[in-house]
């Protein structure tokens, strides 16, 4: 059985250490900290690392508390406008920066999350979300 992304850059210390970093920065960004509507981020941040284990081959922890992802529909109740989510790739950036992972394994890594983050768009700026 091959390695999985998630094994060959160190596992949950990995993810923890990504998600715990993004977070911080998360904090510290009052536009984008009002989309988080839980007064503590712990449990937005404990979901986020199961999903991102999940995705790269960790455990199935995420899918066994939380059912199927369905990441666009889970955000629907959130206006993600290109400023929310350009502010969460610069949150990602800096946490996906200070890991210092091998530059195939960062560029993989930062592929997806830009994709993702794309994805999650949902709303123009001024307008309400786009349910579709």
């Amino acid at each position: 059985m091959s390695e999985t992304f998630y094994d060959a850059v160190g596992g949950h210390p990995t993810f923890e250490r990504l998600v715990a970093r993004f977070y911080a920065g998360v904090a510290s960004d009052p536009e984008l900290r009002a989309l988080y509507p839980e007064e503590d981020l712990a449990a937005a941040e404990v979901r986020l690392r199961m999903f991102l284990e999940q995705y790269w081959g960790g455990p199935r922890t995420y899918s066994e508390q939380r059912g199927h992802p369905r990441l666009r529909m889970r955000h629907v109740p959130f206006a993600v406008t290109e400023d929310a989510r350009d502010r969460w790739l610069r949150h990602m950036r800096t946490a996906l920066d200070e890991l210092g992972l091998d530059p195939e394994h960062e560029h993989q890594l930062w592929t997806y999350l830009v994709m993702a983050a794309n994805s999650m768009v949902n709303t123009v700026e001024g307008q309400r979300p786009n349910l579709l």
